[in-house]
């Protein structure tokens, strides 16, 4: 009986506390919609699994010589995760749409304003003294970066500012990425009308190979000179888009878009699970971050479509509004979700393409936003 007794004290179901208990089935849910109901399965799946392993008792995974703990310190205070996802987003990525339509820049840059509200309102907010909600301001610049709608510069900025968040960071900027075709379109129907969601855009303009080689290396030269915090993240992306438009590497192209980002993706995944402890994850702190982020996605949402509809004042060439709200980053989601409510509106319309614009210009403006964050915050 004495040995049964030690062996049923070695379990970790004997050690499980109710915490424990509780983020394995948060865990074992993001699956579930992962599984079910295709919300970012490539991450999620990860994310999830790597919180069940996290919060296994005794098992200690996430901790000293755990695996996860292992995954953790290589790729994430070094940012390498981050970044090689973003050399292979790069990959993937057509500049094309944005360079036939420059304009579509000043909508992915109107789009970050929800990011740059968010840090002032958290700030406000820490101010009031609200118990469980005293942000700091590197804090408050990792919850921010949500409004970007990138889980990569997400996590590469949380990574450098405040480590300790980056579990509900990282679940948040996820979530809403995933949750994309619920949260726009009642925000776009609401800032326009139906005559302005039925506009037709010219066609754009075929743009050549040489712009596409040329412009990811001005790209990485023009941030990189500007806002060296920003380079890490631009410099991978242009390199990654390099790859794709070189036509002279497409083994390396080919690597960077499908097996090497399928592998980090699965590396990052696992490990920012690992950080979805109760300990760290059960607060009231987990509640505001995901209040705040959502008021951040949302409000870079209004603001793309709000300058959209600005930009047709002065313009005699109309701008669909709905593309604005393309403008967060979430590729090629959001560019969907936009092209989806124009239909709506003209079944004619097709705006996937015009949308692809300031979709690609999000991406960049976030990685820029996040250099501006890490230069005054960091």
């Amino acid at each position: 009986m004495e040995k049964l007794l030690k062996l049923w004290q070695s379990t970790g179901l004997y050690h499980l506390e109710p915490g424990q208990a509780l983020m394995i089935a948060v865990c074992l849910g993001l699956i579930y919609l992962a599984i079910k109901k295709g919300f970012e399965p490539l991450l999620l799946i990860p994310i999830g699994f790597g919180g069940v392993l996290a919060n296994i008792p005794v098992a200690g995974m996430a901790e000293g010589a755990g695996v996860l703990h292992l995954f953790y310190e290589v790729g994430l205070p070094t940012g390498v995760f981050p970044l090689l996802i973003f050399m292979g987003v790069g990959a993937m990525t057509d500049f094309g749409p944005m360079l036939a339509n420059p304009k579509t820049l000043f909508l992915g840059a109107a789009a970050q304003f929800g990011i740059f509200a968010t840090l002032i309102g958290a700030l406000a907010i820490a101010a009031l003294g609200i118990p469980g909600m005293e942000f700091t301001l590197r804090e408050a610049a990792s919850i921010a970066i949500i409004g970007g709608a990138d889980g990569p510069t997400s996590i590469f900025v949380t990574a450098k500012l405040a480590p300790h968040l980056l579990g509900p960071i990282a679940v948040a900027a996820y979530s809403y990425m995933a949750l994309v075709p619920l949260i726009q379109p009642p925000i776009m129907r609401a800032l326009t009308t139906k005559e302005e969601r039925a506009i037709v855009m010219q066609q754009l303009r075929h743009v050549s190979q040489v712009e596409k080689i040329v412009f990811p290396l001005v790209l990485c030269l023009l941030v990189g000179m500007l806002l060296p915090d920003a380079a890490p993240l631009v410099g991978m992306f242009a390199f990654g888009n390099l790859l794709r438009e070189a036509g002279a590497v497409e083994r390396l192209a080919d690597t960077s878009r499908n097996a090497l980002i399928n592998i980090v993706t699965i590396a990052l995944g696992l490990t920012v699970g690992s950080k979805l402890s109760a300990e760290s994850f059960l607060q009231l702190k987990t509640l505001g971050i995901l209040m705040l982020g959502m008021v951040a996605f949302c409000g870079g949402t209004a603001a793309g479509v709000l300058m959209a509809k600005l930009m047709n004042v002065f313009s005699d060439n109309k701008i669909n509004p709905l593309i604005g709200s393309a403008g967060v980053s979430a590729v090629p989601m959001a560019a969907r979700v936009s092209n989806k409510v124009g239909l709506e509106a003209n079944p004619q319309n097709f705006l996937l393409m015009h949308a692809m614009g300031p979709n690609v210009a999000g991406v960049i403006g976030s990685a820029v936003a996040a250099g501006v964050l890490l230069n005054f915050v960091g």
